[in-house]
């Protein structure tokens, strides 16, 4: 399915409306995972929405594009559970573009749940999470529809916050996957704190991709996070060499009360 300039707009106009939303509502702490590929073991309160946007600058051999947006939407709909809708806007560069300019990937609705409250949710021992997610058509991308299945397991200490990932999906093309990740973050009382995530993802008869990333988040209040970051990757002889930037902005919007 080809994007026509009439869709590009719509997804822009519904893109801003999301913004400008979060912008205008009463804000909480903001407490969900960029920049990250990996995610941590806790949701958004019930009653609560947490809005993840962000450009980004991709190079991926000599191919340039650019990430307009990044947009993540999670929504606490009951107690220790939040639904969570997602996807990555791609503007290819340059001047001699054979495929389509325009493509919307990495589109998916996930059901992410507490399933233990420790560290995270201040209890003692590990946080431990799952999301059952629903891979969905993209535009200009993969047709197909998939699924994932995903196990976090998060502990934070005084000084070192640690998140595990394990998943394992039936991608859109129909084909079996893994994806092992580990996020390591700095003190969480510091204002800028130091963040790296290592990952290694695969699908039968593609390359392997690992990946690791670099980068800060700074919380300029309980109601707002800022992020940025680099992300380094290599997948059958091809680096990758991604530069991501973004905020992360939480609000209420009363329902489920």
């Amino acid at each position: 399915m080809r994007t026509t300039p009439g869709a590009s707009r719509r997804l822009a106009a519904a893109v801003g409306f999301l913004l400008a939303l979060g912008v205008a509502a009463w804000p909480l702490a903001a407490s969900a995972y960029r920049p990250f590929n990996s995610t941590d073991a806790a949701v958004a309160a019930k009653g609560e929405v947490e809005i993840e946007a962000g450009p980004g600058y991709l190079v991926e051999g000599p191919d340039r594009t650019l990430v307009a947006p990044s947009l993540v939407l999670n929504w606490g709909f009951t107690d220790r559970w939040e639904a969570v809708l997602e996807g990555r806007h791609f503007v290819k560069l340059g001047s001699n573009i054979e495929e389509p300019r325009l493509r919307v990937e990495d589109t998916a609705l996930s059901l992410k749940g507490v399933l233990r409250e420790g560290s995270l949710q201040e209890k003692r021992g590990p946080s431990v999470a799952t999301e059952l997610s629903a891979l969905l058509p993209t535009i200009n991308g993969g047709p197909g529809v998939g699924a994932e299945w995903a196990v976090i397991v998060s502990q934070r200490w005084p000084d070192l916050t640690v998140h595990v990932n394990g998943a394992a999906a039936w991608t859109r093309a129909h084909e079996p996957g893994v994806f092992g990740g580990v996020i390591l973050e700095g003190h969480d009382a510091w204002t800028v704190r130091p963040v790296a995530e290592v990952f290694v993802e695969h699908e039968r008869d593609l390359p392997t991709t690992v990946s690791g990333l670099l980068g800060a988040i700074w919380r300029v209040s309980d109601r707002l996070a800022l992020d940025a970051a680099v992300r380094r990757a290599r997948a059958g002889g091809t680096d990758t060499t991604e530069l991501r930037v973004g905020l992360t902005w939480g609000f209420s919007v009363g329902f489920p009360r």
